[in-house]
């Protein structure tokens, strides 16, 4: 058309671009240097966005470098530089643009100060920030606040969050928001709930973001179903807004209200499915919530590996092992083998469902390992009864490079160690757990070491640990010695420690049955049918036991 293009095409075009379109936008780049107009700033920072847009971190520099040589640069450069390293989390370098620019006799704006807030990753360096936003007379700007404010809560200091906002002149909604988020992260949720109301009576109308944040920390049913009809009264039914309500309403165990919801959603994304079936697998629906991953796929979205780690655990918690295969096989054909995530949920749930064989295969394939992995088969030899393999498997997860056995690591040790009798294994890993790791023995370690000594016999010793442990006979370590005191034939000691038991739990059915079973055994006829009677006095029964495996 013989019309040529300018600075403000070039700068325009490449605005436009996105990750998908990056090799055009290096096209334009190409066609930018042969037209000479790279010596314009606005094309420039528009390059720099778009390769920091695209992650494209060493392009982005390489054009401010050049820039900054041919003396290109305005404080619009600087700010994209200084944002493009702050979405990167590269803080330091974010630091040392914002020292560069104000050496190059470039003013920090508003918007330096937003980037240089959100990009601030110690404490110390944030308030430097904020004396400078002061010192410059910025702190009226609604913005800069708001970024300080956010700051100020990424570090837990929810009194600075607070007397920040209490001393803004002008709020928006986002430093409502920002002052609601802040005391729900800090548990203050009657605080953030009054903050709300008094966001409503100075005039604010609240956005997904509000209602959002009120939904994800709550502990209140009643707050949930007030925000419910809130949002049905002021017609705000963004898909944001549903998907966690959905997830609120399945913490509360109000699955129907979450299906109604979730039913209710016109065009449903991958986090409203991924919402519902988790929420049926949490309130021990693990069929419908397999059902409804087969509709995710029926309705052509493709599910990511949280959805896949999440019908893994149902196939675990269904022991439906024929189903578990598939979605393994879906892992393999759409190339999600990569995840470490799915490699654990997929060796717990062979575990799970009875083959440590298939748990092994798939430990052994694992490209990339954490500490969760090693958990995950050393529980899986646990559950087999394999302890001698799981006390190799932790001896080799300490020699890897970059793993750290945690607690739960100590957890399915030990419980290894006392289903298989290995005392001495066991008694060499506790204390290898508090004095090489400094790990404090949560009730768990305890009542596995508590199992360990009872079903070796050393009841005496298991004795002992309860007396002079610091959490004190604890149910869970009471129970290990009862049963203990039943395999062993222990009469004196099991009327003991069933007591204690009856004494936390006085219509525990258990307590009896067992005790009647110890009795019993040792000749005590009377005593035994005595406490039967007493059974049938309280009016409890046993529920009996049951164990399915689905192949």
């Amino acid at each position: 058309m013989g019309v040529k293009a300018d600075k403000y095409t070039f700068a325009t075009m490449l605005s436009l671009c996105s990750l998908e379109l990056l090799n055009y936008g290096r096209h334009v780049h190409s066609v930018v240097i042969k037209s000479g107009i790279l010596g314009w700033t606005s094309v420039v920072n528009s390059l720099i966005t778009l390769y920091f847009k695209c992650g494209c971190v060493v392009d982005a520099c390489d054009v401010f470098e050049e820039a900054e040589e041919g003396g290109k640069c305005d404080y619009v450069t600087y700010n994209a530089m200084i944002d493009g390293f702050a979405n990167e989390e590269r803080s330091e370098d974010a630091f040392l643009m914002f020292r560069d620019m104000q050496k190059g006799c470039y003013g920090p704006t508003e918007v330096t100060f937003v980037s240089v807030m959100s990009s601030c990753s110690c404490l110390r360096a944030g308030c430097q920030a904020q004396a400078q936003a002061i010192k410059m007379g910025l702190v009226g700007c609604v913005a800069v606040n708001n970024a300080m404010m956010t700051m100020y809560s990424g570090f837990g200091e929810v009194y600075e969050v607070r007397d920040i906002f209490e001393r803004m002149e002008e709020r928006d909604v986002v430093s409502w928001n920002i002052m609601v988020s802040t005391l729900l992260q800090e548990n203050l949720e009657e605080e953030a709930i009054f903050s709300y109301l008094k966001m409503r009576r100075e005039g604010f109308e609240p956005d997904e973001f509000t209602y959002g944040s009120l939904l994800v920390a709550t502990d209140s049913l009643q707050v949930v179903e007030m925000i419910h009809s809130l949002l049905c009264k002021g017609g705000l039914v963004k898909i944001e807004v549903l998907n966690v309500l959905v997830s609120a309403y399945c913490r509360h165990g109000k699955i129907k209200c979450a299906y109604h919801i979730f039913s209710g959603v016109p065009y449903k994304n991958l986090i409203s499915w991924n919402s519902i079936i988790s929420g049926f697998l949490m309130n021990g629906h693990p069929l419908q919530g397999l059902e409804q991953f087969s509709a995710l796929l029926r309705a052509q979205i493709k599910p990511n590996a949280y959805s896949l780690s999440l019908v893994l655990s149902i196939c675990s918690s269904m022991s439906a092992m024929s189903h578990g295969k598939q979605v393994h096989c879906y892992i393999l054909r759409h190339g999600f083998s990569s995840e470490v995530s799915l490699g654990n949920a997929l060796v717990t749930m062979y575990a799970k469902c009875g083959s440590l064989d298939w748990a092994l295969r798939v430990f052994d394939a694992m490209v990339e390992r954490d500490t969760i992995s090693w958990n995950a088969i050393i529980s899986a030899y646990a559950q087999h009864g394999q302890g001698k393999e799981a006390v190799s498997c932790f001896e080799a997860m300490q020699t890897t490079s970059g793993i750290k056995p945690d607690q739960a690591t100590f957890t399915s040790v030990l419980s290894a160690c006392s289903h298989a009798g290995l005392v001495d294994d066991g008694a060499r890993i506790f204390y290898t757990m508090v004095k090489v790791y400094g790990i404090l023995p949560s009730v768990d370690h305890f009542s596995c070491l508590v199992d360990l000594l009872g079903r070796s016999g050393y009841l005496d010793e298991a004795e002992t640990v309860i007396k002079d442990g610091y959490l004190g006979a604890h149910s869970n370590m009471c129970w290990s010695m009862f049963s203990a005191c039943a395999a062993h034939g222990n009469l004196k000691l099991g009327r003991t420690v069933a007591r204690l038991l009856l004494e936390r739990d006085n219509d525990n059915p258990s307590v009896y049955v067992l005790l009647s079973n110890i009795c019993a055994a040792a000749g005590q006829w009377e005593e035994a049918a005595n406490l039967r009677d007493m059974m049938k006095e309280f009016g409890t029964t046993k529920q009996p036991g049951c164990s399915w495996i689905r192949t």
